[in-house]
């Protein structure tokens, strides 16, 4: 049995008319008359009662068409799904993130995203930038954003956002009211940081800025997550050099402060597996590299 056969039945079921029907189908009657004959044969049921005056359905037959007409919708779904899937307008996009893009570039991307494309599926998740790159080599997530630096050629990826750093300190501290700060004042202070090997590049830039400012940070408590962090800040464990967009996490007992010092650009790169074909994916791409610049 063949497509074809079905589309014979269904529209001869539809004008109940031979004639009509050829024509409808651009073949001649008799090889109509043949298909409908053999599809009976195949199926071992009568479709049709036919008589000189005139052609009716079988109750089997109803019953057939029927269901010939759900599969027939079912088909249509299914192509203009393919369609949509194949440019990109339906789908899943695994998006990965450090918890910091959360409070700066990452809302604005996925809410253009979503009025663009509201039926692609998102599905996030917050990871260390170690674990996003282990996830995009293993096809767990298909885009990340991360701290660079990438020296991954499997990988390409583009700066998205750069910012300054500050001071998060608690709200007790005795330079809480005072609008910008100096680094050095706190190098006898206890600091909350994070290991390096989760981002090896903002480490380092928060370790030069210390060592510029003559001392290195005594490191009394790591914390892998910057809204832990900065909840270790507001229980007095110590101070912590933070990005400048965490000002929008509003914790209490926690002000932020601007430095006296420059402070280098930090940045969050999005990144992705370079043999990633995916549409909805190069939608994305296309989409937030308009936003933040059209050059790879």
């Amino acid at each position: 049995m063949e497509l074809r056969h079905l589309r014979y039945f269904v529209t001869l079921a539809e004008e109940l008319h031979f004639g009509r029907a050829a024509q409808r189908l651009h073949i001649a009657q008799p090889p109509l008359s043949q298909q409908i004959r053999q599809l009976e044969n195949e199926l071992g049921f009568e479709l049709f009662y036919r008589t000189k005056r005139q052609v009716q359905l079988t109750e089997a037959g109803e019953v057939f068409l029927h269901e010939v007409q759900h599969i027939f919708h079912q088909l249509e779904q299914a192509i203009q799904t393919g369609r949509q899937t194949s440019r990109g307008e339906k789908g899943k996009l695994v998006v990965g993130f450090v918890s910091s893009a959360a409070y700066n570039i990452l809302p604005d991307i996925l809410r253009e995203f979503r009025s663009h494309f509201p039926d692609v599926s998102l599905e996030l998740h917050e990871l260390t930038t170690d674990e996003q790159l282990r996830q995009l080599d293993t096809n767990q997530i298909d885009v990340g954003f991360v701290r660079p630096p990438v020296n991954e050629d499997k990988f390409d990826w583009k700066q998205v956002f750069q910012e300054s750093l500050m001071v998060a300190i608690p709200q007790t501290h005795p330079l809480a009211n005072e609008p910008v700060v100096s680094l050095k004042s706190f190098i006898d202070e206890p600091f909350i940081l994070f290991p390096r090997f989760l981002a090896p590049g903002l480490y380092d830039s928060v370790i030069s800025l210390c060592q510029q400012a003559g001392f290195c940070p005594n490191v009394v408590q790591e914390a892998i997550q910057m809204q832990t962090i900065v909840s270790l800040v507001a229980a007095e464990m110590g101070v912590a050099i933070v990005t400048e967009s965490l000002q929008n996490l509003q914790r209490t007992g926690v002000v932020y402060k601007p430095l006296l010092e420059a402070t280098p650009q930090v940045s969050i790169a999005m990144i992705w597996r370079k043999n990633n074909t995916s549409p909805s994916l190069e939608n994305f791409l296309v989409m937030c590299c308009g936003k933040v610049g059209s050059n790879y």
